[in-house]
């Protein structure tokens, strides 16, 4: 089976959600366009890293996140991994992650677990607390969200479920790019699955971002690289890969569990 992916690399206009909104419209009509079976955005693209700003600014429930990535799916029949949003819920804030099949139909909301200490993110957004493991485009997957990449215990939880695609959405910064790159990397090695990883563009008040949105093999081999630049990329994944991978190497079968503490 060969799965095509659009990666949507783009600019966030900090806390300006019209802008934000059309841009994510426009890029799902791209993805379209080039036939692709899912287009995945980067975190936080309502309203980028705004946080002090998020009483004004955070969807409340989801709602229109949802409304607008379901249509969109909908209309063009195209898988959505609904990068991040702000959210409002319960009296809370959350960085809120919403995967959309192409029908429409909402298949998992997930809250980043993980919330970036150097950044005072936990001042202002509260964690999530399940994981996030779907059926996209027919493929077990699973998502996460910037930061969380740094903890490959999270992940294993995820790919333990059977998942072979894992992507990571992110505002990566440029000082720490490299940094990146490995970790996602790594985290395909790992896992011996496909990862599609998307990083935003563009800058905010604290800091540049340079993208470097990548598709990684089930053996760590960078299929794309989206380069510096605002961009929809596509790449075409050969998912037969990963069960070769996992049967040459049975990393999975191979666990002791009992001993991890």
């Amino acid at each position: 089976m060969t799965l095509k992916i659009a990666l949507a690399q783009i600019d966030i206009a900090l806390g300006q959600l019209e802008q934000n909104f059309n841009k994510i419209a426009d890029f799902v009509r791209q993805a379209a366009a080039q036939n692709a079976a899912v287009v995945v955005f980067p975190e936080m693209w309502n309203t980028g890293y705004a946080l002090s700003d998020l009483g004004k600014l955070a969807d409340p429930q989801g709602q229109r996140s949802q409304q607008v990535l379901s249509q969109l799916a909908k209309q063009y029949h195209i898988n959505i991994v609904g990068g991040s949003v702000a959210t409002a819920k319960a009296g809370k804030f959350y960085n809120s992650q919403v995967i959309v099949d192409c029908e429409g139909q909402i298949l998992s909301n997930y809250d980043k677990v993980h919330l970036f200490g150097p950044m005072d993110e936990e001042k202002y957004v509260s964690r999530g607390s399940v994981d996030n493991v779907f059926d996209l485009a027919g493929v077990k997957s699973a998502g996460v969200i910037c930061y969380d990449l740094r903890f490959p215990e999270w992940v294993r939880t995820q790919m333990r479920q059977g998942a072979k695609i894992l992507y990571v959405v992110a505002e990566w910064p440029e000082q720490r790019i490299e940094q990146w790159k490995i970790l996602l990397q790594a985290r395909a090695i790992e896992n011996q699955a496909f990862v599609v990883g998307v990083n935003r563009v563009g800058a905010d008040p604290n800091n540049r971002f340079n993208g470097h949105s990548l598709v990684i093999d089930p053996l760590g081999k960078i299929l794309l690289d989206v380069g510096q630049e605002e961009t929809l990329q596509v790449a075409e994944l050969e998912l037969a890969q990963v069960e070769q991978v996992r049967g040459f190497i049975p990393v999975f079968a191979d666990r002791r569990p009992e001993l991890y503490k």
